[in-house]
């Protein structure tokens, strides 16, 4: 099977495994949207992906996906998924249209003054350590909400959700928890104007993005599944 036939036949796969999960849970399938993380890949694995529908592409590093960004064209929609550092604040804000990871006030206030400098509003997920792994970035649960009160101040920033990465360990059921947490996190925020209605939930990998839908993702991110392993 040739890299073509082998990547639509990875995305029917997950498509039908999100689809799947979306009917368990009572929810309608186009309440998820697939997030390719495109990380490691050269620009090349974009362009197919782009041939087979997608439009949504997700990077860790800044450095890394500037070169492949520009070289796209027409552009798709960028995500960064990774941890932002305040000193790449300025590119990530030109680069991208969605910030994942913001975690902390400082960056917050950072990323808006340069997404302003740039005559641009940007679309932000707060980062969440629902799992409380030390070797994890996010904000601990427990300051959410003064964290999305400080960044919902800023001009520059557009809040649009949340985000979490499963647990190192626990399985399955460690997943579901974290996964859980974070959409009552969600609820709670909702509730107090935090967050829009709308408000996304990005969460679940390749390894537990069924799980993930199950527990109300909107955006699940998926590298592996679609792409196999590192080029």
């Amino acid at each position: 099977m040739d890299e073509g036939r082998e990547l639509a036949a990875r995305l029917a796969s997950v498509k039908e495994r999100m689809r799947a999960a979306a009917v368990r849970s009572g929810r309608l399938e186009q309440s998820v949207r697939l997030l390719a993380i495109t990380k490691g890949f050269p620009a090349a694995t974009v362009r197919a992906a782009m041939d087979l529908g997608l439009r949504d592409f997700g990077e860790s590093r800044v450095q890394e996906a500037e070169v492949k960004i520009a070289s796209i064209s027409p552009r798709p929609r960028w995500h960064l998924v990774g941890h932002l550092q305040r000193n790449k604040a300025k590119r990530a804000t030109q680069l991208f249209d969605v910030i994942h990871s913001i975690d902390s006030q400082p960056l917050a206030e950072e990323v808006s003054r340069r997404a302003l400098e740039a005559g641009k509003k940007i679309a932000c997920l707060v980062e969440v350590n629902t799992s409380g792994d030390r070797s994890k970035f996010g904000v601990p649960p427990d300051r959410v909400r003064k964290l999305l009160e400080a960044a919902g101040a800023h001009d520059g920033i557009d809040l649009r959700g949340l985000m979490t990465i499963g647990p190192l360990h626990g399985g399955p059921a460690g997943a579901r928890r974290a996964f859980q947490d974070l959409a009552s996190i969600r609820a709670e925020c909702t509730r107090a104007g935090l967050l829009p209605e709308d408000a996304d939930l990005s969460m679940g990998m390749s390894d537990d993005f069924e799980i993930a839908v199950e527990e109300g993702a909107t955006i699940v991110r998926v590298g592996t599944a679609l792409f196999g392993g590192q080029a």
